[in-house]
């Protein structure tokens, strides 16, 4: 498996909240890259998202089943609502190859502490994996972030999955001597 999720916490950190005080963040548009288009997740996307996340092989590391299409459409309005704390921004896209004008997966960030401190996940499906589309997504998602005034990007990565561990560092992020819920917290400082 490769270029999947970054992590068992990263796939619930959009849906997380923090300790931290701060204002909530404004929530940006679109994200254009080389390949793709970031696209601000909607509940519209869960009918084909469902499709994208259904091989239960994309679970190996995060643990859980691919969610049926009305389980992710769920999960999408809550995630559309917004975090409940205000302390908290719940920043989510789904990836788009233009080429195949096809949804591939999915990037967030769940902002803390100002819009300071951003925890990013990815998860692209099992079908377009090794194509290089998580590397870009997060390469991008953490260009946005450090453009919006974020100093510290953070991922949590399975040890054993060296594929997110490869996205993770092409997207600047390093790994640290943390270790948290059996993952390793990879960090991004924004200068």
């Amino acid at each position: 498996m490769s270029e999947q999720s970054a992590g068992q916490s990263g796939e619930r950190a959009a849906e997380q909240t923090g300790e931290q005080t701060g204002e909530r963040a404004s929530v940006p548009g679109a994200v254009r890259t080389g390949r793709l288009d970031l696209v601000p997740l909607s509940v519209a996307h869960a009918g084909e998202m469902a499709e994208v996340l259904a091989d239960p092989a994309l679970h190996a590391f995060i643990g859980g089943a691919p969610l049926s299409p009305p389980e992710l459409r769920a999960r999408y309005e809550r995630l559309a609502a917004g975090s409940p704390d205000p302390a908290v921004t719940w920043l989510n896209w789904v990836v788009r190859l233009r080429s195949e004008d096809r949804l591939t997966g999915t990037v967030q960030a769940t902002l803390t502490d100002g819009g300071r401190v951003a925890e990013v996940a990815w998860v692209v499906g099992t079908a377009w994996q090794g194509r290089g589309i998580a590397r870009e997504a997060a390469g991008g998602l953490a260009g946005l972030l450090a453009a919006r005034g974020v100093r510290t990007v953070v991922a949590h990565v399975h040890p054993g999955h060296a594929a997110s561990a490869a996205v993770a560092r092409a997207a600047g992020l390093a790994p640290t001597d943390r270790v948290e819920d059996g993952e390793v917290r990879w960090e991004l400082r924004v200068a």
